[in-house]
């Protein structure tokens, strides 16, 4: 599969043509699947570059396609869009705690879902020089370096790894166990609150310049990282 390859899993034969289609004139290649069984068939060579993935689905269910994508070490760190007819706030959580990135609510244009997969590949992709910056803060995933503003913040090696992770999805909630699989690894059983601790190790380190407040609790969920100033709120730490 080639570098901008896209493996769309749909079983309504109208609707994965039609978006087939779209994309492909974007300028995506298109790999086709109307089951969560062929998708797995079709995974079995070189991953694509991103999945859309349908909610409802014949046998396995989208959703249960996700979480098995994301017990595998060799698709865990795949993007993946979920297309649905669910809006409902429950829905919607419960596909993001399944480990999906985005949420497309039917119906929608295939205008709107190009210009998320463009987003999303973006966000997960690594920059060239491998550097990111988001509101002060810079992180270095080459050289393993923060900095805000120029000026260099020790850092642990799991404080940046958190960083990283919040910064390369702003404004996005994720919770603890979210974290926990993202950051220390699906195969390691630590408590959900030694992720507190080390964002708070992180906020310690990043609020002598002022940067602290990019990370904001979320209250019943988790954490998310908001790069502009002007949105930054008070702050919890727990």
């Amino acid at each position: 599969m080639s570098a901008d390859s896209i493996l769309l899993v749909e079983d309504e034969p109208e609707i994965r043509e039609m978006l087939s289609f779209s994309l492909v004139r974007a300028g995506f290649e298109v790999i086709e699947a109307d089951s969560a069984e062929t998708a797995l068939a079709r995974l079995q060579g070189t991953p694509p570059k991103l999945l859309i993935i349908d909610w409802r689905l014949p046998g396995m269910s989208g959703v249960d396609l996700v979480r098995r994508l994301r017990r595998d070490p060799a698709t865990s760190e795949l993007p993946l869009i979920m297309l649905t007819a669910r809006g409902e706030e429950s829905d919607k959580l419960t596909g993001f705690d399944a480990g999906i990135d985005d949420y497309v609510v039917k119906p929608f244009s295939p205008r709107e879902l190009i210009a998320r997969v463009k987003s999303l590949l973006r966000r997960a992709g690594n920059p060239a020089d491998g550097k990111m910056a988001a509101g002060p803060i810079e992180v270095d995933t080459r050289a393993h370096r923060v900095t805000v503003e120029g000026t260099r913040v020790a850092v642990g090696p799991l404080e940046f790894r958190l960083l990283e992770q919040l910064m390369r999805w702003p404004d996005r909630a994720f919770d603890r166990a979210q974290l926990l699989d993202r950051v220390w690894g699906r195969n390691i059983f630590v408590e959900e609150r030694t992720v507190d601790v080390h964002i708070l190790r992180l906020r310690k380190a990043l609020a002598p310049f002022g940067a602290d407040r990019c990370i904001e609790t979320v209250r019943g969920i988790g954490y998310r990282f908001v790069a502009e100033e002007s949105e930054w709120g008070a702050r919890d730490d727990e």
